[in-house]
């Protein structure tokens, strides 16, 4: 028998791209409107998303009940995962920042998947490295940096400075009691640093309905001095 012609060898091709935007067995698409839960902490851990168009927020709440920013994912982030490594229930809550597009994948159709198709096990393995090496450096950035670096390294993250070379616009509204979760700092240091980034023209309020912060490329001169 002859080896399969090169048209249909590409029809059976796996795209992990078309794979996280089309629907399937253990996939489904999600919608979910601005501030509206995903998942909340001690729920069952049985699926992992993949964010296909919005932000969303990774909270944790203490014993004592005081609530904790993990992080702000956006476009292209998955979250979740720990129901692949035995989590049996939610260690932490994700909502949606904005109107968001999630896929939701079963745990089941996630291992599935991973083990039959490297090039998607070769996507997800390189997102997890690349956070766990930004886990890393938060922890080095909250060991030895000032609040003041801190903060500008996470509006710079928030506005994905370095990935295209040109910042976007930060998560319409958020909150500086947000932003001092993520720096670990009080609310009254962020607004302190906030106001002088503004005075200096490093951050820009647009104004507007939305409310959006604008992150000029200045601000990294804060990360880089010693």
């Amino acid at each position: 028998m002859g080896s399969p012609s090169p048209a249909n060898k590409k029809s059976r091709e796996f795209n992990p791209d078309t794979f996280l935007a089309t629907i399937g067995e253990g996939r489904k698409n999600l919608i979910f409107a601005e501030k509206q839960g995903i998942f909340a902490q001690g729920d069952a851990a049985d699926a992992v998303f993949y964010i296909q168009k919005g932000k969303v927020k990774l909270t944790v709440v203490s014993h004592a009940g005081r609530e904790a920013t993990l992080g702000m994912l956006t476009d292209g982030n998955f979250f979740g995962e720990g129901a692949l490594a035995g989590q049996t229930l939610r260690m932490g809550s994700a909502a949606a920042m904005t109107d968001c597009e999630l896929q939701r994948i079963d745990k089941k159709a996630m291992m599935s998947a991973l083990h039959r198709e490297h090039s998607f096990s070769d996507l997800f393995m390189a997102y997890l490295l690349a956070r766990n090496v930004r886990y890393e450096e938060d922890l080095v950035d909250q060991l030895f940096n000032s609040s003041e670096k801190r903060l500008a390294r996470v509006l710079l993250l928030l506005a994905h400075f370095g990935k295209e070379g040109v910042p976007e616009t930060v998560v319409p509204k958020i909150s500086q009691e947000s932003l001092a979760e993520m720096v670990g700092t009080t609310r009254s240091r962020v607004s302190f640093f906030m106001n002088r980034f503004r005075k200096l023209g490093f951050v820009h309020y647009s104004g507007g309905p939305e409310g959006g912060l604008q992150v000029h490329s200045s601000l990294l001169g804060v990360v880089l001095h010693d």
